[in-house]
Order: C-alpha cells, then structure tokens, then sequence
C-alpha cells in the first residue's frame, strides 16, 4: 500500500473514532440543536454536488454526481422532517377541559 492511502485510512479511523465519542455523549435535551446543525452540514454537501454534477468532464463524473444530488437531497429533506417530527414532540398540546368546570355544585 502507498504511504498516502495508510494515512487516509488512518485519518479515517481516527475521525470515526472521535466522532462517535462526540455524538454518544450529547445529552438529549441537545439532539435538536445538534440536528439542525448537521443539516446545515448536508446542505453544503448539497451545494457541493450540484457543483460535481454540473462540471460536465465525462459520463461517469456526471452520473455520480447525480447520485451525489440525489444522496444529498434525501439527507437534507429527511433529516428536516425528523428535526420537525422532534419539535413537535416537545410542543404542549391543548390542555384537557375540566370536567368540573361544567358540573353543578
């Protein structure tokens, strides 16, 4: 193997790593924060792969970077929906009538 694909891996393994102690220890009230940001993060990676589909070198750079877009734009839409879904779990609902309000003494 060439030094280069050793230090990718390595690079890799280490951001692997890293990321997943970063991300086990948010605690739960942060998820929603912590979601809305990665989306922002998947918009970006959006913007750059309409650019990779878009540059137009040959068939096979076009077709991935369409796969790219289609990637990215599930990413972005469903972790939007998710991010609502999580929103409205916090929302207070309408609070139940009391039933004595309506009974007489």
């Amino acid at each position: 193997m060439s030094e280069d694909l050793v230090f990718g891996l390595y690079i890799f393994a280490l951001a692997t790593f890293v990321g997943y102690q970063v991300i086990a220890r948010v605690p739960p009230l942060l998820h929603t924060p912590l979601m809305s940001g990665t989306n922002a993060i998947s918009g970006i990676s959006l913007v750059g792969s309409l650019v990779a589909a878009g540059a137009k070198h040959d068939l096979i750079s076009s077709v991935l970077g369409f796969v790219a877009v289609t990637a990215a734009t599930i990413n972005v839409v469903g972790g939007f929906m998710i991010t609502d879904r999580m929103l409205r779990m916090f929302k207070k609902g309408p609070t139940p009538k009391d039933s004595r309000k309506g009974a007489k003494a």
